[in-house]
Formats: structure tokens, C-alpha cells, sequence
């Protein structure tokens, strides 16, 4: 019995430290995304804060932290951290959005299946860029396809296009 709690405490262990590194693995990637992106060498993020009621009529359900504000003091734009589902995990990635919430910036910032990694090229990324809260993406019309990565790039085009609806509200609430 005390076999088993050991390796249940050290696998835990375990776990919560591969865990760690990852977060701060995504905390390093978005400030060298958001740096890139904006051409700043520093800025101050803040919390954008979604009323409980607000956040459950949403298209994307957003936790506190998943939304965030860029300024340098001037606002810069906004950013948001998502999960998408490829065939068989998730992966993370950023959105990032000028100060008019148009999108600088989609990138794949942790991959972890051995097929579909090609979501993460910046060719492809980059049809994401000027992309407003005005039309929705159709994947295979407005996205190119990519063979091999169907499940993983029809996920990233639907987390953009709920998350751009998410802000059009939140920009008509003037809770942005």
C-alpha cells in the first residue's frame, strides 16, 4: 500500500513539473511572439476581466488570463492563449491583435502530435494576418487546406473564428 502512494507521489511529482516547464516554456514564447510582433522591447500586460454572465453567452468561453491587454503605456493591442484538438492532443497557440483588434499574429506555440505539425508554419499562419471580426474564415476557402493536418488546421480556423466573434462581442459590450 505504501508502494503504491510513493509511486503515485513521485509520478505526480512528476507531472506537475513537466507541467511547469511547459507554462513557463509558453510564458517565454509569447513575450518573444508579442515583442516580434509589436517591435517593443518592453510592456505591461493586463487582465482583461469577463463578467461570469457575459462569458457564458460567448461563442469562446474564456478564462480569467486567456484574454490579455498590451500596452507600453499606449494600448498596442490585445492577446489571447487557446487550445486547439489536433486527431489525438492539443496543442497552444496565440492570437495577437493590433489595437484596431485586427490580427497581427496566429502562432502554433506547442505541437504535440507527430502528424499535423505543418499548422505551424508561418506560410500557412500568415493567412491569418489582417483577418477582422467582420466575416468569418471558411476553412478551404478563406485557409488553405494542408494534407496530412485537416483535423489540426479545421480546429485552429474554428478556435480564430469563434475567438474573433468572442472579441466582436466583447468590443460591442465595451468590455475592450
Amino acid at each position: 500500500m505504501i508502494l503504491k502512494f510513493k509511486k503515485l507521489f513521485v509520478f505526480t511529482g512528476i507531472l506537475l513539473l513537466c507541467m511547469g516547464f511547459t507554462l513557463n516554456k509558453i510564458d517565454a514564447l509569447v513575450e518573444k511572439e508579442i515583442k516580434a510582433t509589436f517591435k517593443i522591447n518592453s510592456y505591461t500586460k493586463e487582465v482583461i476581466i469577463i463578467p461570469f454572465t457575459i462569458n457564458e453567452t460567448l461563442p469562446l468561453k474564456m478564462k480569467d488570463g486567456d484574454l490579455m491587454k498590451i500596452t507600453t503605456p499606449n494600448l498596442k493591442g490585445y492577446y489571447y492563449i487557446g487550445h486547439g484538438f489536433g486527431k489525438a492532443a492539443y496543442f497552444d497557440f496565440i492570437i495577437i491583435l493590433d489595437e484596431n483588434l485586427i490580427v497581427s499574429k496566429v502562432k502554433v506555440l506547442i505541437y504535440r502530435e507527430e502528424h499535423g505539425g505543418e499548422i505551424g508554419s508561418n506560410r500557412w499562419l500568415k493567412q491569418f494576418i489582417g483577418k477582422t471580426t467582420e466575416n468569418p474564415l471558411i476553412y478551404q476557402k478563406d485557409i488553405a487546406a494542408i494534407s496530412g493536418a485537416t483535423i489540426s488546421a479545421k480546429s485552429l480556423t474554428n478556435e480564430v473564428n469563434k475567438f474573433l466573434k468572442t472579441i466582436q462581442i466583447l468590443h460591442q459590450k465595451q468590455l475592450i
